[in-house]
């Protein structure tokens, strides 16, 4: 018998589709929103955090539609309000009236928006190497946007995503090359993106002009060595918001959660439990 990939986990019905979604622990929930790589799934984003936090909270961790194992329709449109709304349908199918979020990068954006148009349904913000607010497209994220499949250009991302490259392990470019030729994945991916893909990321800060206006006690983070979403974007969202604070990470790249999982994850843990 084939084993199940471990990126396939739940699946539930939201909206016209079905959401693969991982849940885990106990608790209040966390909600974690991955960022818009080629070949990204909830799992390959967050799996090193979950052991770290599942003893406190519950973990609750989509792939949004377009990316990961989340059911694909014929003509399906991919923008922030789908995925806004996908966000809280995943919430109603799970009787969830409130949660913590955390996004990195594409992730962050949508947790901006998220609390922007539904405020009531978010406790806490977490922001991770965040979009959500204009700036000049980095050469790090075309690449990652303009990515054609094969193994050499994973190697070259997982590159340009790390400091430290020995992160970006020949097992990772793999998986994470394998990933994104699963059928109907690049068709997708390359919808999202299309050049000019500054554009891109004026969709993802559409919400910019009202994020002065977020309540919540919100967490920035990024790593300081950052080439996909320069750390700027950090400072502005500090600038922004209000109830916000503000963690770097040295000799860190676009992923703290893999480079410094640990201290991502206690960095996590005090925020959320603290009064």
């Amino acid at each position: 018998m084939e084993q199940k990939r471990p990126e396939i986990a739940n699946s539930i019905q939201t909206g016209a589709f079905k959401t693969n979604y991982h849940d885990l622990g106990k608790g209040f929930p966390v909600v974690f929103l991955h960022g818009s790589g080629p070949g990204v799934t909830a799992w390959a984003n967050w799996n090193k955090v979950f052991p770290l936090m599942q003893d406190d909270f519950r973990l609750i961790a989509p792939d949004m539609v377009g990316f990961g194992y989340t059911e694909r329709v014929e003509g399906q449109v991919y923008n922030m309000n789908v995925w806004v709304q996908q966000t809280i349908d995943l919430f109603d199918a799970l009787g969830i009236e409130k949660a913590n979020l955390v996004g990195n990068s594409f992730g962050g954006a949508l947790a901006l928006s998220m609390a922007v148009k539904y405020p009531e349904r978010v406790n806490k913000l977490v922001c991770m190497g965040a979009m959500g607010v204009s700036f000049p497209i980095t050469y790090g994220l075309d690449q990652v946007w303009g990515y054609t499949p094969s193994p050499s250009n994973m190697a070259k991302l997982l590159e340009i995503f790390t400091y430290d490259h020995s992160f970006a392990t020949p097992e990772l470019a793999e998986s994470r090359y394998q990933g994104s030729i699963q059928p109907g994945f690049q068709e997708s991916f390359s919808q999202m993106f299309p050049v000019p893909r500054q554009n891109g990321v004026e969709d993802m800060a559409g919400n910019q002009q009202y994020i002065r206006d977020i309540p919540h006690e919100t967490l920035i983070i990024h790593g300081r060595e950052d080439r996909v979403i320069p750390l700027s974007n950090s400072y502005k969202l500090l600038e922004l918001i209000p109830n916000a604070e503000l963690h770097v990470f040295g000799k860190c790249g676009h992923w703290s959660q893999i480079e410094h999982t640990q201290d991502f994850a206690d960095q996590l843990l005090w925020f959320f439990k603290r009064s």
